[in-house]
């Protein structure tokens, strides 16, 4: 008789559809990220600070010491998204449709990277509005220290790897 209630009781429990537990998952905010700015040098893997001229025109350059050269202002808008800004020249880095880097006087959409920490310390900045074939194009300096196409560019790559250097 016993054995039957507790094979009756167990077919029970069994039978009975189990409740989704009930996770109680709280929304991350991050208000305190947002507005944040960064002065700094990006250093690019290779061996080039970005620096906008006083024309606009986005390049890299060797030289550390020189008067705000190699300053920029890293603004975010939001977690992940940033815009750079030249402290010496006053123009925002931009990449149009084509890819191509280019110094905007006034911030607009084209102004706006994904900013990203890689695995090596180093950060890789994508243009958050463009993509070249559902790829993102990334923000890059050749071997030269001119600008690569963004069309051209991949996460990977390391001529997109920028090193954040404290402004002293």
């Amino acid at each position: 008789m016993r054995r039957r209630l507790w094979l009756g009781l167990v077919w029970l429990l069994l039978a009975q559809e189990p409740e989704a537990p009930t996770v109680s998952r709280r929304v991350r905010s991050y208000p305190h990220l947002e507005g944040d700015v960064r002065w700094r040098r990006l250093f690019s893997s290779t061996h080039f600070f970005l620096r906008v001229d006083p024309t606009g025109r986005v390049q890299g350059t060797r030289w550390r010491h020189g008067p705000e050269i190699g300053v920029v202002e890293i603004r975010s808008i939001r977690v992940g998204v940033v815009v750079i800004k030249a402290a010496y020249s006053g123009f925002y880095v931009a990449m149009n449709r084509k890819g191509h880097l280019y110094g905007s006087r006034v911030y607009t959409v084209d102004c706006r990277f994904q900013e990203r920490i890689e695995e090596n310390g180093y950060n890789t900045y994508a243009a958050l509005r463009w993509r070249h074939h559902g790829q993102p194009m990334f923000l890059a300096l050749d071997r030269r220290g001119a600008p690569r196409p963004g069309g051209r560019t991949r996460r990977h790559h390391l001529s997109t790897h920028f090193l954040p250097v404290l402004v002293s």
